[in-house]
């Protein structure tokens, strides 16, 4: 249902091109406008039962992630690195400050949004795939993915998206991101085959959970 609703939206949005709410001064498209004007031509309850779905989405799916981000930096990153360790008191303390960190960088965001809301989502998810996408799809079947391989499918996919964010190298976000998840599907083979090879016995350990044992039902033809 969810796909289909976000598939047929823009073929849906088509129906109202004769609105010229959608159209700016010079007569291209406000892509950004469609929804709203689509929304426009619901009754009052169910415009607002719209809004009530929209920012319950957005604020969930913003604390998951602030709350993800900040506890993967604290935990994952930070400290493993910390020699003497980290008190429970402290891990909080800096998880508490990387989500209000977090929080502080959307609103400076959506002061500032880009003019069509896809150059974000290109952005952002650009960024994700190009730095994680490799590293996952080739971990589920091979055994040869290294861990300096992972990190530079992440600091070519992130890295890639700053560099194009501060200097428009590539004017649609959204054909960067598709750069920098094709640049990963190769970044990490190649770093891979010439960096050391993880510790086998842990690797399979890993893979044991592909190994299962299957009963099947066998007939035998009787010989005359």
């Amino acid at each position: 249902m969810i796909a289909g609703g976000c598939y047929f939206l823009g073929g849906f949005g088509r129906l109202f091109s004769g609105h010229k709410e959608i159209y700016r001064a010079d007569g291209s498209v406000a892509f950004d406008t469609i929804v709203p004007t689509m929304l426009s031509t619901l009754p009052d309850i169910l415009i607002g039962v719209v809004v009530v779905l929209v920012f319950s989405a957005s604020m969930s799916t913003l604390s998951s992630l602030v709350l993800t981000s900040s506890s993967t930096l604290t935990l994952d990153l930070i400290k493993p690195v910390m020699k003497k360790g980290m008190k429970e008191k402290t891990q909080l303390r800096l998880m508490q400050i990387f989500v209000v960190a977090f929080v502080a960088v959307s609103v400076i965001l959506a002061f500032d949004p880009p003019t069509f809301i896809a150059q974000m989502m290109g952005v952002s998810w650009g960024g994700l795939a190009g730095a994680f996408l490799a590293p996952f799809l080739y971990g589920l079947y091979s055994k040869k993915i290294t861990k300096l391989s992972v990190w530079a499918s992440y600091i070519v996919g992130v890295g890639f998206t700053v560099f194009n964010m501060l200097t428009s190298w590539i004017p649609s976000p959204i054909n960067a991101g598709a750069i920098t998840m094709i640049a990963g599907l190769i970044v990490v083979p190649v770093v891979s085959a010439v960096t050391p090879k993880p510790d086998k016995e842990k690797v399979d350990e890993i893979f044991t959970c592909y190994d299962e044992t299957v009963t099947v039902h066998r007939t035998k033809s009787l010989e005359e």
